[in-house]
């Protein structure tokens, strides 16, 4: 007689992850989740087939929960562990890549340029209302051929006076056309240096980029300087050479090490709830010992993610943590959320190609995942130069 069904475990229970939490972060990890299906998930399939997304209001719910910045000390920004800054990222990215996009833009990258780089004059005008939501910031490095070689950038900035002028275009910029300021990274005569624009500058633009096939629920811009005249003051003091920007990058690449997993376990609770209700010859989906292996061999790579996400850190909080580690974390948790993702939608069929279910809203959103914040490629060769000694890049 065969047996009746079991209670289900959850994928991450399988590890007893939640014991390796404290209460603060379990705690801020409610929280994040709560506030993320009563306000976001109910919308965001609509915006991601629409192309369209309330930025301003998405920023100001995303402030008033406390979320934008709050890694960083003071200027408003709550402080929290890097952990429980992973865990938050965590469930934005259960939602959507998007949203997880929009937080990690405004607090890892533009916040943290400032706070880590900026004058206190600086701080202060900004930091308090980027953390309420009130400002949005986006960051430009990336050009449109100057990708993975931040290197090779053209944007120029030139002294005129007392005051700079800048030049070029950035490309692939979150929030860009929606920012109220972009922290703006140009080639000086004194290396690179980061600069704050501020929407509405004469000759700076920020055009929208459209027909995007992955992250539809995010702002992405292009960022165009012509003849784009700044006060002194707009430099930031603390950043010269490249150290700066990419700096700043690892604080947005370890939220991803955390958020790629939330959309793997979206992904995973989506497929064994599928399986448990769909009937196949008479029998639930999840009773085939084929549909099994498969649910078997991505809940063990989303608790090795997982594990590998709280490893980095709680090595982040001993302020110990490596660029080479966190290329570890950002090449594994990626590319294992990315085959997760494209598993689960074996499991739902035809099903899993339509809006109503997640799986292959998030496997697009990973496709972009994968790229930005540097390539599967490039932090390859970052481990291998790690290993090494080795330079591989050119």
């Amino acid at each position: 007689m065969k047996s009746s069904p079991s209670t289900p475990t959850h994928p991450l229970a399988l590890l007893a992850i939640d014991g390796l939490l404290t209460d603060e972060e379990r705690e801020i990890r409610a929280t994040v989740r709560a506030a993320a299906d009563r306000e976001l998930r109910p919308h965001v399939a609509g915006w991601f087939e629409k192309g369209e997304v309330p930025a301003r209001e998405l920023a100001r719910t995303l402030g008033g929960l406390g979320v934008l910045g709050m890694h960083l000390e003071g200027y408003g920004c709550a402080g929290t562990n890097a952990v429980a800054y992973g865990l938050a990222c965590m469930e934005l990215e259960a939602v959507d890549s998007g949203l997880r996009s929009l937080v990690s833009v405004q607090g890892s990258l533009a916040m943290y340029a400032i706070w880590k780089h900026g004058s206190e004059e600086q701080k202060r005008h900004w930091l308090p209302k980027m953390a309420a939501g009130e400002y949005i910031g986006c960051f430009g490095l990336t050009e449109p051929d100057a990708g993975s070689d931040p290197g090779a950038m053209r944007t120029n900035a030139k002294r005129d006076g007392s005051d700079w002028v800048l030049n070029g275009t950035k490309m692939w910029i979150t929030n860009g056309s929606v920012a109220d300021v972009a922290v703006v990274w140009a080639r000086t005569e004194d290396g690179v240096r980061g600069f704050l624009v501020p929407a509405g500058t004469p000759g700076f633009s920020a055009p929208e980029i459209k027909m995007k096939l992955s992250l539809r629920a995010s702002v992405t811009a292009e960022l165009v300087l012509e003849n784009v005249r700044l006060p002194a003051d707009a430099m930031l003091p603390g950043a010269r050479g490249l150290s700066g920007p990419l700096g700043c990058l690892n604080e947005a690449r370890f939220g991803i090490v955390f958020g790629a997993l939330g959309a793997a376990r979206d992904c995973l609770e989506s497929a064994i709830s599928y399986a448990r209700d769909r009937t196949v010859f008479a029998r639930s989906l999840a009773s085939y010992q084929l549909t099994q292996q498969k649910l078997a061999d991505m809940s063990v790579e989303l608790g090795k993610g997982m594990l590998l996400a709280l490893h980095l850190g709680r090595l982040k909080d001993a302020g110990e943590l490596t660029p080479e580690q966190v290329s570890v974390g950002k090449l594994n948790n990626v590319r294992e959320a990315i085959a997760i993702a494209r598993e689960c939608r074996t499991i739902l069929g035809a099903n899993g190609i339509t809006l109503e279910y997640p799986v292959l809203r998030h496997a697009n959103n990973l496709e972009s995942v994968l790229t930005y914040e540097g390539t599967s490629e490039v932090h390859s060769l970052v481990i291998g130069k790690a290993l090494t000694g080795e330079q591989a890049f050119r």
